[in-house]
């Protein structure tokens, strides 16, 4: 099964999605299922993951509904707050819910160090009771945190949304690598490739400016560890599905066609334990 594993719904709310600024107005609309599912079909996709993207448990439970209604998405990694003295609670509630198969907190928007902050902690040890995962969304100033992270909760599965989001557009490498190296060492930590395009340069970005990034992160990570996501519709500010797509099936093209498989479903199903 062909599985995009990061995408977004939303119904536009300027006050919801206050992280959509002026110079993402091609995002301030909604975005739903159907306006998904035929860049699925052309690229022979069958099922999607649905991911968070705004800090709410009314979003979470939009998305929950969403996923009974569309057979295609196969799961949602929702909004629970970490912190609250009642996350067990929250947690258990909505893991009672079969498409609820993780959890995702917009880390690139707070402190540095803000992983290792006791009360998300706690939220964190609660998953793994639960065996739900736990999407890392960081800049890459945030990498020495969540390797401090993983490495305290080596029985909680997690996974690097977006690369840590390094400056393609300045072709910068280090520090990036060597922390995505050490990130990588952590056998818990898996890796999304997506949300590539938006950190290159929107208008002019070519195939081989991914190559660097690419090259390190499927080194670090290994063909078990790593999982393709499209992060639409953000990625429309630099690229249409069909674009990113197209960058990752180019690359793997001398891939054998069980990497291939691994990479655009197999790995992803595993790690958020899709059944069906």
């Amino acid at each position: 099964m062909k599985l995009d594993s990061h995408q977004h719904f939303w119904k536009y709310s300027p006050q919801q999605h206050n992280w959509i600024d002026d110079s993402m107005v091609s995002l301030k609309r909604d975005f739903l299922p159907n306006d998904l599912e035929p860049h699925l079909v052309e690229n022979k996709i069958e099922a999607c993951m649905v991911v968070q993207a705004d800090q709410s448990e009314k979003e979470t439970e939009f998305l929950l509904e969403l996923a009974t209604q569309y057979e295609f998405i196969k799961g949602v990694v929702g909004w629970v707050d970490l912190r609250a003295k009642n996350v067990e609670e929250r947690l258990q509630f909505y893991s009672q819910n079969q498409y609820f198969k993780g959890v995702r907190h917009i880390v690139q928007s707070e402190k540095q160090d803000f992983l290792l902050d006791p009360a998300f902690q706690n939220g964190i040890e609660k998953l793994g009771n639960l065996n739900l995962t736990y999407d890392l969304l960081i800049y890459s100033h945030q990498i020495e945190a969540a390797i401090k992270l993983v490495s305290q909760f080596p029985n909680q599965k997690f996974v690097l949304d977006h690369l840590a989001k390094p400056n393609i557009k300045n072709g910068k490498i280090e520090p990036w690598k060597n922390q995505i190296q050490r990130l990588a060492q952590f056998s818990n930590v898996s890796c999304k490739i997506s949300g590539m395009v938006t950190e290159a340069d929107h208008a002019q970005w070519k195939p081989s400016d991914f190559i660097p990034y690419l090259d390190i992160v499927f080194d670090a990570f290994g063909e078990n560890r790593i999982l393709f996501g499209s992060d639409w519709p953000v990625c429309l500010l630099a690229a249409s599905y069909q674009e990113v797509y197209q960058l990752i099936t180019d690359y793997t093209a001398n891939f054998s066609l069980e990497q291939r498989d691994k990479l655009f479903g197999a790995n992803a199903k595993r790690f958020y334990n899709i059944i069906n």
